[in-house]
């Protein structure tokens, strides 16, 4: 059996994330294989054996690596249009475009959300993908095919939809799945991708979309269905005023007690958005440890209104960060929403008080981990855990005067990373991509937007809506479906 290889990096500021948040102002972390050996203040002990590579991380911060937990990567080919709408709009002008993707195109656009992201620090990723149009191909092994080439760590979140326009929902006809459909896809997709061990790779979970495209079947069917397989559980939730209108007038209930009712509250499961929350939806969030995937930069992007983050965190609602699909968040980058959550939840009712940088660290690191079921194994350095890290340059024009590392990464400009490790492996060095050629990537990302767009007729240039064709807003009594 061959001798485990160590990577030794030293000099460098350490935020741990860890329970007690220890700090290091200089300090050593030693990687052995895929697992943090060992970390603490000063360089690393002397007669570690088998180094085969250290590092000199001086003006750097090492944190743990980023965990994105909310995203639909296939919007990433249609970023740019319908820019100046809430959802409703939004989503009335998209879907008829959405319903057009096909596996190359999913491909393409899950290699470039994945290459974004891994380039800014994310090393724990996930998608919710529910749109399988007729005849699409093998949508989720492209996707789960995209993150192993990129070296992420990776929940597919299989999404359904079963409710249609000629249910009164929103998707295209075309764009749905029956019932015993969805879920005989989905069972097969965990048979074919999910792994259970802690260094996992692929992890799926069951995510019918949202109460708006689904059947109150599916839902209760789907929770069955993840709780017989063991997997965790994924959707929307409480994402607009008009859901908790449309959860009234159709079940006589709010979404929380709604999704109750249907199984979908528990430690098991973790929800997108959850903007418009009362005391009671808190409480019982609080009560079944249910999770938040927390996506500032989309909700102020489609106007959906500021998550109750400081709320949700005192009673004890495990929250994670989610970039959302980059056509309502363009940058699809995750570091950003350090900062963004931070500042958008200081406009809320706890003003200054709302959040602070090692807060809102927490959230983008340990918080996802803990949303997506893997606190135990990522989501903070601590020996034993996975290699899944980040050594942010903060020795820069940007960062370099800024008194505290965390509040330079959170509150300064987008910091540069000089190393990414996933799994122990590195995957970004100097800010590119170690694991795929970023021209290639932006090339075919391109390619595949431009033949979407010939399909449906979409432009990002025409009129004040970016659509054409039909893909063109019209007047709609649907209600809209989750972001």
């Amino acid at each position: 059996m061959a001798a485990v290889q160590r990577t030794v990096i030293e000099n460098a500021s350490i935020a741990t994330v860890d329970a007690h948040d220890t700090e290091y102002a200089t300090g050593h972390l030693v990687i052995a294989g895929n697992r943090i050996e060992s970390l603490g203040p000063g360089r690393a002990p002397d007669g570690l054996e088998n180094v085969v590579r250290r590092i000199d991380a001086s003006g750097h911060l090492v944190t743990p690596g980023l965990v994105n937990t909310h995203h639909h990567f296939y919007q990433w080919i249609t970023r740019g249009l319908a820019t100046d709408h809430n959802l409703f709009d939004w989503l009335v002008a998209l879907y008829p475009t959405w319903a057009r993707i096909d596996e190359p195109m999913v491909g393409a656009a899950a290699r470039g959300s994945l290459a974004m992201m891994a380039r800014g620090g994310v090393t724990t990723a996930m998608d919710h993908h529910y749109v399988f149009p007729h005849g699409s191909g093998d949508l989720s092994g492209t996707i789960v095919r995209a993150a192993r080439e990129m070296g992420v760590r990776f929940t597919l979140a299989r999404g359904s939809m079963d409710r249609s326009e000629k249910d009164g929902g929103l998707p295209p006809d075309f764009a749905v799945e029956t019932l015993d459909g969805a879920l005989a896809a989905t069972e097969a997709t965990v048979a074919e991708h999910h792994d259970p061990a802690f260094d996992a790779m692929t992890r799926i979970a069951v995510a019918p979309c949202s109460p708006f495209s689904v059947s109150t079947d599916l839902l209760r069917e789907g929770a069955a269905l993840a709780r017989r397989l063991g997997v965790r559980l994924h959707t929307h939730g409480s994402e607009t005023v008009e859901e908790e209108k449309f959860c009234h007038e159709l079940f006589g209930m709010g979404p929380t007690d709604y999704f109750e009712s249907t199984g979908w509250l528990g430690e098991d499961v973790w929800m997108a958005h959850c903007v418009h929350m009362n005391d009671a939806d808190i409480a019982a969030f609080a009560r079944t440890r249910t999770g938040v995937a927390h996506c500032p930069s989309s909700n102020a992007r489609l106007a959906a209104g500021i998550a109750r983050v400081p709320d949700l965190l005192a009673a004890g609602v495990p929250v994670g960060l989610g970039v959302d699909g980059t056509a309502s968040n363009e940058s699809g980058e995750l570091h950003t929403e350090l900062r963004n959550a931070l500042l958008i939840n200081r406009l809320g009712a706890h003003r200054h008080h709302a959040l602070t940088a090692r807060q809102a660290l927490r959230l983008g690191t340990y918080g996802g981990a803990q949303v997506l079921g893997r606190a135990a194994e990522t989501g903070s350095l601590e020996p034993g855990k996975l290699a899944d890290l980040v050594l942010w340059n903060l020795d820069t024009l940007a960062h370099a005067s800024i008194a505290d590392p965390v509040t330079a990464l959170v509150l300064g400009a987008a910091a540069p990373v000089t190393a990414s490790f996933v799994d122990g492996r590195q995957i970004v060095e100097n800010g590119r991509l170690l694991t795929a050629d970023e021209d290639a990537l932006a090339r075919e990302t391109r390619t595949q937007a431009r033949r979407l767009a010939g399909i449906t007729g979409t432009t990002g240039t025409t009129g004040t809506t970016g659509m054409t064709g039909s893909a063109r807003i019209t007047e709609s009594a649907t209600a809209p479906v989750g972001g």
